[in-house]
């Protein structure tokens, strides 16, 4: 399953459409962008007017006049001076605090669209690459502002003054220059985003092809250096970063002719105001003082059109960051794939006898003829028929490989059923938006994400009003009392980025107490024994059958997939997966008594332990 992102890369049209659609997102103050546009053009403006007086007082100087008549132009020297370092601080200040405003709102609308969307749109994209995608392409679709738009507007807006200008001292020269300001700033940028429309629709695929590499080799260096596969992935890091520079190489070409161009235009406006201009002096069209400043004033004027190949670079790498933003953004707003129990079964024809006699409460998360399975491949499990509701406590058990996960994730919304139905209160889950979804129903996974912040901080991504006793005693039942009492800090000690500084079981059970802190009355939890002795297996999973209640007073509905079986005597059913589908089903001692496979694994367990 991928997520769609080569069509708005790689077509200019669609990409044009994506960065209009991106900017949008970063919903950019016009007042403030016009604000930092003024004081944008009054800083290279200063520039340009320093270059002028400047040569004004040096030529004029020459002729040794009375000093008083050359105190002003001193005065504005010094003036220019300090008003064009002054005016490009203030712009600085305005044009960031633009585009920062405009990052900030761009992701905060992608992590809502995200966290409320389709989540295949996450599950579709590696984490090195989501990460790129969240981090460096949002702060690549705001560059576009200070890097791109700005210096557009500032070089329109002072070339068009500077010409007029020099066209008031000498017609020839003003309109050469304008001349050649429209090569510098027109054909100039036109080359160097030609260029590097190629090497960003090439390189854009490779960084995030490095970014997930990278991230996946830092994540799981033991792991894939154990299985052997290590030498591969960086085999894959190296042809990412290969890629990469092939895809800046191929942009070299035209940003190289694209600045040469930039150095001729100055070239040729100075050489054309020296050549119209020397024999207007001689012809009494033209003061000499005004010669010098119709012929040094160009080299100041090209300042502002030498930021423009840079802005056109900056226009096509945002374009393609904005394509691969956005990507994301639809994929989560796709619906899903919705009930697919067929148009010819209605809500009644799903209902378990149980749902129809109105003996489960609500919510009730129902499941009837339920194949579960990951977009693209064969089916993991078939034939899944259950109903949890608040008080239930289901388990799940069975042979590694046979589809445990794969059902807890379509359970929880977070894949969409093959087949079958899956309801939450009588509606499709894959009907209901994310966040209604999440209100009632919360899954922990082996894979869950521990950020680089306190215990507590950790624990109220559940449920931000976690008080500090509510955290200890959520950590307790999920048996790391001791653990927080041997931290440094307690609940302000730190942990690692995605529990480096942590054991595995001690990650699974930060896991766990993060999700008995969530106020949803469903409860979806895969392996929580996993990495623990047998003792402590039996005590978390003991505390996780007696979950405590919702705030509202709602008794929590529990599935737990484990393989330690000897708890899963406290669950009312067991369903046990082999074969791909549920090949048993009934109380713990039941199958222990009756299915052969499930009773051989009891046995090998009890040998274990014993």
């Amino acid at each position: 399953m991928s997520v769609r992102q080569a069509d708005p890369v790689t077509s200019g049209r669609a990409a044009r459409g994506t960065l209009r659609r991106a900017v949008r997102l970063l919903d950019v103050d016009p007042r403030r962008f016009a604000l930092a546009v003024v004081l944008g053009t009054l800083a290279l403006g200063c520039a340009v007017a320093l270059a002028a007086v400047s040569a004004w007082l040096i030529a004029r100087a020459s002729q040794m006049p009375p000093v008083l008549q050359l105190s002003v132009a001193t005065v504005a020297v010094r003036a220019f001076g300090i008003g064009r370092g002054l005016l490009r601080y203030l712009e600085r200040l305005v044009s960031h605090d633009v585009a920062l405003r405009g990052m900030a709102t761009l992701r905060t609308t992608l992590y809502a669209r995200l966290a409320a969307g389709s989540p295949q749109a996450l599950l579709a994209v590696r984490r090195g690459d989501l990460l790129a995608r969240v981090g460096t392409d949002v702060d690549a679709v705001g560059d576009v502002v200070v890097r791109g738009l700005l210096p557009a507007a500032v070089a329109a807006t002072l070339g068009v003054g500077t010409s007029v200008a020099m066209a008031l001292f000498w017609p020839p020269a003003g309109a050469a220059l304008a001349a050649c300001l429209l090569a510098a700033g027109v054909l100039a940028p036109w080359l160097a985003a030609r260029g590097a429309r190629t090497a960003e629709a090439r390189g854009a695929a490779a960084r995030g092809r490095m970014s997930a590499t990278s991230l996946g080799v830092l994540d799981d260096a033991g792991p894939l250096a154990v299985s052997g596969r290590l030498p591969g992935e960086l085999d894959a890091l190296r042809a990412a970063d290969a890629d990469l520079a092939r895809a800046t190489d191929a942009g070299a070409g035209p940003a190289a002719l694209a600045t040469l161009i930039g150095q001729l235009a100055v070239g040729v406006a100075v050489l054309a105001a020296l050549v119209t201009g020397v024999p207007a002096v001689g012809a009494g069209l033209l003061a000499p003082v005004e010669l010098a400043v119709v012929v040094l004033t160009p080299l100041a004027a090209f300042e502002a059109t030498a930021l423009l190949p840079a802005a056109a670079v900056q226009v096509q790498r945002s374009r393609a960051a904005a394509a691969r933003v956005l990507a994301l953004l639809d994929a989560a707003a796709e619906p899903g794939v919705g009930d697919a129990a067929g148009p010819g079964r209605t809500a009644a024809a799903r209902q378990t006898p149980a749902t129809a006699a109105g003996t489960v409460g609500s919510p009730a998360l129902v499941a009837d003829g339920l194949v579960c399975g990951w977009p693209g491949r064969p089916p993991a499990v078939r034939g899944v028929d259950l109903v949890l509701a608040p008080g239930t406590r289901l388990a799940v058990a069975g042979p590694s490989g046979e589809g445990k996960t794969t059902l807890l994730l379509t359970l929880a919304g977070l894949l969409p059923p093959v087949a079958g139905s899956l309801t939450l209160d009588g509606t499709p889950l894959t009907a209901l938006p994310r966040d209604e979804v999440v209100r009632d129903v919360v899954v922990t996974g082996e894979d869950a994400h521990v950020f680089g912040t306190t215990v507590l901080e950790n624990l109220r991504v559940a449920r931000g009003d976690v008080t500090p006793d509510e955290a200890a005693d959520a950590l307790r039942r999920a048996g790391l009392g001791p653990w927080l009492a041997g931290l440094p800090d307690g609940l302000e000690t730190l942990v690692g980025s995605d529990a480096r500084t942590v054991s595995g079981g001690e990650r699974r059970r930060l896991l766990l107490a993060r999700a008995l802190l969530a106020d949803a009355p469903l409860l979806l939890v895969d392996e929580p024994a996993e990495h623990l002795d047998a003792a402590t297996a039996d005590a978390v999973l003991d505390e996780l059958w007696h979950a405590p209640a919702t705030r509202g007073g709602t008794a929590r509905g529990v599935v737990v997939v484990s393989h330690r079986l000897a708890p899963l005597a406290a669950a009312d059913e067991v369903l046990w997966l082999a074969g791909g589908q549920v090949a048993a089903r009934g109380t713990h001692a039941r199958l222990a008594a009756h299915v052969p496979g499930y009773r051989e694994a009891v046995r090998a367990e009890m040998r274990e332990t014993s």
